[in-house]
């Protein structure tokens, strides 16, 4: 587990939280329990704090990262990011979900249940509410999503809450 400081602070983790190898962590994060950092990610609070909730996997590749003295970032409960994403200075509720290879850059929103598609890139400040799929580059509101996606979007990020505890088990 690569877990650095920077200056006096020091990631704060959960006691059950898996990091792969190769992941990077460092300064100001919190990891709440039940959470998982998958292989060559970094998180870097040097100038400003990420706060990540309980049961969240940031999976393989992804940047996450703050605008200092601007906008911390602030990941919630049960949210799915998948892989090779950016995570800069934004909020993601609890239940986002960011498909593979997304950015979501300073200031932006993704609201609970709602889902970047992969690819997309959130412009600064915009938001997607509750219940939206959004996609494209620039990201645009693309339609609604159904009750079977949300829910499945919910078993993803379940599903890798019980994987990270496979591999904390030394799979």
């Amino acid at each position: 587990m690569s877990l650095h400081p920077f200056g006096s602070d020091w990631p704060q983790l959960a006691d059950d939280v898996f990091i792969a190898p190769g992941a990077q962590v460092i300064g100001r994060v919190t990891i709440g329990a039940s959470s998982s950092v998958w292989f060559n990610c970094v998180l870097r609070g040097d100038v400003g704090r990420i706060n990540v909730g309980q049961r969240t996997n940031i999976q393989d590749g992804s940047i996450v990262h703050v605008t200092g003295g601007r906008f911390d970032t602030e990941i919630g409960d049960d949210v799915l990011i998948g892989h090779g994403c950016i995570i800069h200075g934004c909020r993601l509720e609890s239940r986002a979900f960011i498909g593979m290879g997304s950015v979501v850059l300073d200031g932006a929103t993704v609201e609970g249940d709602a889902m970047l598609a992969a690819g997309a890139l959130l412009t600064p400040g915009k938001t997607v509410k509750t219940g939206e799929l959004w996609a494209g580059r620039p990201a645009k509101f693309l339609r609604s999503l159904t009750q079977g996606e949300i829910a499945g979007n919910r078993a993803g990020a379940s599903g890798y809450a019980r994987l990270a505890q496979v591999y904390r088990a030394g799979a």
